[in-house]
């Protein structure tokens, strides 16, 4: 199972995807026959529709088909492909969903890579300028192939190999970047006004969505950017180096954290709560499935769970667990409110549907969907001209945290 992490994964779709999205409800309510039964799908759900017949479906298709290629300007640039992904594409979205995706074979390729936090590349974060369209390396793996092969955070990329990337987006450059592993890339680089060459031999790159180090006081910081496959292995071990450094207390900051996997979450839990239920589903049919705890691992040292009105998802699951079971306090501002369980579907195709199927509860049995968690200690961002690195809901956090320490 997995939530939408709302980062990114969407390309440009041709602009008659709008139209098929429109269209799309009309379609594949009549049926999407053909569609369903060459994917062995078309006894798995009833599109039938009592005022729209396939017949009626197919006459309009055709007129509208028509009166594009007798009347539609730009002609020649008509993507088919595109039209066809904008059907099942809009399918999905005319749900009123915000969260049931249909997902092309390049955006399932991108969500895959998110979901699991791993990916062939070179093991560098890149950005581009606003105004001057630069695209800038801004962080660099630590024993990434982007280190070994010397490249720099601040390094200034103008080409991968033959192409120069001025004129190009980022996603396209950094489609350029990653690769087959074991394979070779190039990066020219300024740096300093310097032209630089860099070769990397792409690998497997881990992506790093923990970050943690020990506050004064010896209070432990575990910083979560999302939940993915690679997200427990990265929190248990911060955890533990926390602990054999002697922390005395734990804030957890899942801040702008938009979720992820279900297991990922559900199993770091499992590192923190007593015996209990963790989180309960309830799908269409009233069925319902709890993930528990035997509580084996239960933190007991004071805690803080900092959120805020970015955090959803999993991020919720987590916050919502903790509170109920008082062993942290919540620190920031309500949450998403994103209480609905979402998983990928293979439509055997190399696309995937994102579909809801299910709503989650804590385990006090709450509803956070449309809601969110509130904090236990509510404290909005504020910031800080003078001193922009300077952050008032971590302080608070810490003072939460010290205070238990010292109380």
């Amino acid at each position: 199972m997995d939530w939408e992490k709302e980062k990114k994964v969407r390309t440009k779709r041709f602009w008659l995807g709008v139209f098929a999205g429109f269209l799309a409800a009309v379609f594949l309510l009549a049926g999407a026959w053909s569609v369903w039964q060459l994917s062995g799908l078309g006894n798995n759900g009833d599109f039938a529709s009592n005022s729209i017949s396939e017949e009626d479906v197919e006459d309009k298709l055709d007129q509208i088909n028509g009166l594009i290629e007798n009347y539609y300007l730009y002609e020649d640039e008509i993507d088919e492909d595109a039209l066809i992904d904008g059907i099942y594409s809009g399918y999905a979205s005319a749900l009123g969903d915000p969260y049931t995706e249909y997902y092309d074979k390049e955006e399932t390729q991108a969500l895959l890579e998110t979901t699991s936090g791993e990916f062939s590349g070179i093991g560098a974060t890149m950005s581009m300028g606003v105004d001057s369209g630069e695209i800038t390396i801004v962080n660099v793996y630590k024993d990434s192939p982007a280190d070994k092969a010397g490249l720099q955070e601040g390094d200034i990329l103008y080409q991968v190999d033959d192409k120069e990337t001025a004129g190009e987006d980022l996603d396209t450059v950094v489609s350029w970047i990653k690769g087959e592993q074991g394979t070779d890339v190039t990066l020219h680089v300024l740096r300093n006004g310097e032209e630089i060459e860099a070769t990397a031999t792409r690998d497997i790159i881990e992506i790093q969505t923990v970050d943690y180090e020990m506050k004064d006081g010896q209070i432990g910081y575990i910083a979560v950017s999302e939940f993915d496959d690679v997200t427990y292995e990265q929190f248990k071990t911060a955890l533990d180096d926390l602990e054999a450094q002697g922390m005395q207390g734990l804030v957890i900051d899942l801040r702008g954290n938009p979720g992820g996997n279900l297991s990922t979450v559900t199993d770091m839990l499992k590192l923190l709560l007593p015996e209990g239920t963790i989180v309960s589903t309830k799908d269409k049919y009233g069925n319902t499935e709890e993930i528990t705890c035997d509580g084996s691992n239960e933190f007991t040292k004071p805690l803080a769970v900092l959120v805020n009105q970015y955090s959803a998802s999993a991020s919720e699951i987590f916050s919502g667990a903790i509170q109920d079971y008082g062993i942290g306090q919540i620190v920031g501002m309500t949450t998403y409110g994103k209480g609905v369980v979402q998983q990928l579907m293979d439509l055997g195709d190399g696309t995937y549907l994102k579909i809801t199927i299910a709503e989650y509860y804590t385990p006090s049995g709450r509803s956070i969907n449309g809601v969110g968690v509130e904090p236990d200690v509510e404290v909005e961002y504020e910031y800080d001209s003078e001193n922009p690195e300077a952050d008032n809901q971590l302080d608070r956090a810490l003072e939460v945290v010290q205070g238990e320490i010292s109380g």
